[in-house]
């Protein structure tokens, strides 16, 4: 059974939450800011967090970054603000999803059961360390070091790296990324696989051009056979 946790500062969002999870086969807990949830999270597993941005003591973008720091939790926002800044800041800080209410417990739902597919579908399952000169990426341990000192990645990035150097070598559109990293649900657009791209640059430093950019296209992360 699958542990959701419901952070939401309005009681009647979580009971409303909590009812059609269970009914669903979801197990949950509750925490009414991020202080409380960040506290849930050093004591207890979740497959999913389900988070409110807009509440007390600490909001739900703060508390995703510290969260980031602690576990490596799928993450869906709940916000009345639907602008589009707001939703890209918060897939640059590597939820999986943005949801504005009011919304529709039922499609919640359905958006929790498609994120924890797709990161149970593309969590990695070689049992290898892949090195690329002073690039090395440790599958299991989900680290990457560069010339010896570990590169700090998000989530996010994590995910596209792997995503690319498993499919080194290949031409990747950004309809494909968004498709196998984000699913097409994502509520952004092609800035969204740029902007991560940009970042995953700059954290590989020295080795930032084995990701080449296919103008029209997308990217691939090319070496040498």
């Amino acid at each position: 059974m699958y542990k959701l946790l419901i952070v939401d500062d309005e009681q009647k969002i979580r009971e409303v939450i909590r009812e059609y999870a269970s009914f669903n086969g979801f197990e949950t807990d509750e925490a009414a800011d991020g202080m409380s949830a960040i506290g849930l999270i050093k004591l207890n597993d979740y497959d999913l967090i389900i988070m409110d941005v807009m509440m007390p003591k600490l909001d739900g973008f703060s508390a995703c970054k510290e969260i980031k720091k602690i576990k490596d939790i799928p993450i869906i926002m709940l916000s009345a603000r639907g602008e589009e800044y707001d939703k890209l800041f918060g897939f640059e800080l590597g939820i999986d999803d943005y949801v504005v209410k009011p919304f529709s417990p039922k499609e919640l739902i359905a958006r929790v059961n498609a994120v924890i597919s797709r990161n149970k579908a593309s969590a990695p399952s070689d049992s290898e360390e892949l090195s690329f000169g002073g690039l090395v990426i440790n599958i299991p341990a989900r680290t990457v070091t560069i010339d010896g000192e570990k590169a700090e990645l998000t989530p996010k990035e994590y995910e596209l790296l792997f995503y690319l150097v498993k499919n080194r070598n290949l031409a990747l559109s950004r309809d494909k990324l968004l498709q196998d990293i984000w699913g097409y649900d994502f509520f952004g657009d092609d800035r969204t696989i740029d902007t991560h791209i940009k970042n995953l640059r700059n954290n590989l430093g020295p080795y930032r051009d084995y990701i080449v950019t296919l103008r029209g296209v997308g990217y691939k992360f090319e070496v040498e056979n």
